[in-house]
């Protein structure tokens, strides 16, 4: 999340505001960007590896939320690249996607019935190719996925 200098993209805020939930996959970094999101929309989150000792105190480290029916599940760091999916998918059972952060590195792959996501991230692209974000629409107990290019 910003820091400094860095803010988040007008089309990432048009989004968050349009948004009936904001789920965060961690690294909010300070409890005000956790704020000034929820500000946008209602926030569900789990603590990033850099995020300040009040964040690690208030999130937890994995959650599952409901939203619309559906069961998402949301962890920051998804463990080694090899077999990611399939370890996160045994992780978070009976849920439609799983959601993580940590990487950097934006992911859409369906296993199954479930999604495996990483938004990327829309300040900070580290080794991906484009700042993101992904959009979740749900719709009669079915997930449509929309992935951004910031």
């Amino acid at each position: 999340m910003p820091r400094g200098t860095r803010r988040l993209p007008k089309e990432c805020l048009r989004l968050l505001g349009e948004a009936d939930l904001i789920l965060h996959a961690g690294d909010f970094v300070g409890l005000s960007v956790f704020a000034e999101l929820g500000e946008l929309a209602p926030i569900q989150g789990v603590a990033g590896n850099m995020d300040d000792a009040e964040l690690n105190l208030r999130l937890p480290k994995r959650r599952i939320v409901e939203a619309d029916g559906l069961l998402i599940g949301m962890v920051h760091n998804p463990g080694p690249a090899l077999g990611r999916a399939e370890r996160l998918v045994q992780a978070f059972p009976g849920c439609a996607a799983i959601v993580y952060g940590h990487t950097h590195v934006p992911e859409a792959v369906q296993l199954g019935q479930t999604w495996v996501l990483n938004p990327g991230s829309p300040t900070e692209r580290r080794s991906a190719d484009h700042h993101g974000m992904i959009g979740l629409e749900t719709t009669d107990g079915h997930l449509d996925v929309r992935t951004y290019v910031l």
